[in-house]
């Protein structure tokens, strides 16, 4: 019977390592707490050595487990250099793509262009991920990301498919007397903080939020102004910009994927039609 590491050992081993504690193991897993426990022994049984050592705050990696830490990062990457390759030689358009995009340009943009696309690809199913993070899509989190960023980093196959203006918007009822609402602490918005605190507006906001979408609908509730993308503030008769586009808060939209799967049939019709749709993009 073989008696070395398994898959599922390095995958205990990473997760507690990762984590600190069996608790934090177990939710990563996806078992229970005393699963952990128990599987932790018979690994320490089996091989003989000590993974960890226990102390009231936690486990703490010993030399052997940040080995098996590390050979499981190495071959993590190497399964997902293989997934990709092997997706991207699927010229068939169907199955599955996940993209993944934020809040506002879902809701004041993409989820028609979505629809179009769905229409002409009834084959291929279409997971979205809302989130404001960036996904890894090296480690296929998503196939496609279209965000909002000053430029992608790393060896990613990317698109420049549109510039995303900003002003200020409030509410028509009430467009002067406004207080102002803005990004919280939590929301990566650098060029908006940085324009905020500039212009001192910042440390007159009444209402902070880390949802670009919840800074539109707190102005059309009527908090308080907001700088806004323009293709969803001018999408509101509820609203009045205030001046101008502000130049400063331009930003470049960017619609990204991974080389190996850009050769995908799937993931490229997809990359294809956003871009193409993206050149009416307000």
């Amino acid at each position: 019977m073989y008696k070395g590491l398994s898959w599922d050992d390095m995958c205990l081993v990473h997760a507690i390592v990762e984590t600190g504690t069996l608790s934090g193991a177990s939710r990563v897993l996806g078992v229970s707490h005393p699963t952990v426990f128990r599987k932790l022994n018979t690994l320490e049984e089996k091989m003989d050595v000590l993974f960890f050592n226990r102390a009231r705050n936690g486990y703490s990696a010993t030399a052997a487990a940040e080995e098996v830490r590390d050979l499981y990062v190495k071959l993590q990457d190497e399964v997902n250099m293989v997934e990709r390759r092997i997706a991207g030689r699927d010229l068939r358009p169907s199955g599955t793509v996940r993209i993944t995009t934020t809040d506002s340009l879902l809701y004041g943009w993409l989820t028609p262009v979505l629809a179009e696309f769905h229409k002409a690809y009834t084959d291929i199913t279409l997971e979205v991920v809302v989130s404001n993070d960036v996904l890894n899509l090296t480690k296929r989190e998503a196939d496609i990301a279209l965000r909002p960023i000053s430029a992608p980093t790393g060896a990613l196959s990317s698109k420049r498919v549109g510039t995303i203006s900003q002003a200020v918007y409030g509410a028509r009822f009430d467009a002067e007397q406004l207080n102002w609402i803005g990004p919280d602490d939590s929301i990566f918005y650098p060029v908006l903080q940085h324009w905020m605190e500039k212009t001192g507006h910042d440390s007159s906001c009444v209402y902070r939020t880390n949802s670009v979408l919840d800074m539109y609908v707190a102005v059309k509730s009527g908090i308080g102004k907001s700088v806004l993308p323009c293709y969803l503030g001018d999408s509101s008769s509820d609203l009045v910009k205030h001046g101008q586009d502000i130049s400063e808060l331009a930003t470049d939209l960017w619609l990204i994927t991974h080389p190996d799967l850009r050769k995908a049939e799937r993931v490229r019709v997809l990359f294809e039609h956003i871009a193409t749709s993206a050149l009416a993009f307000p």
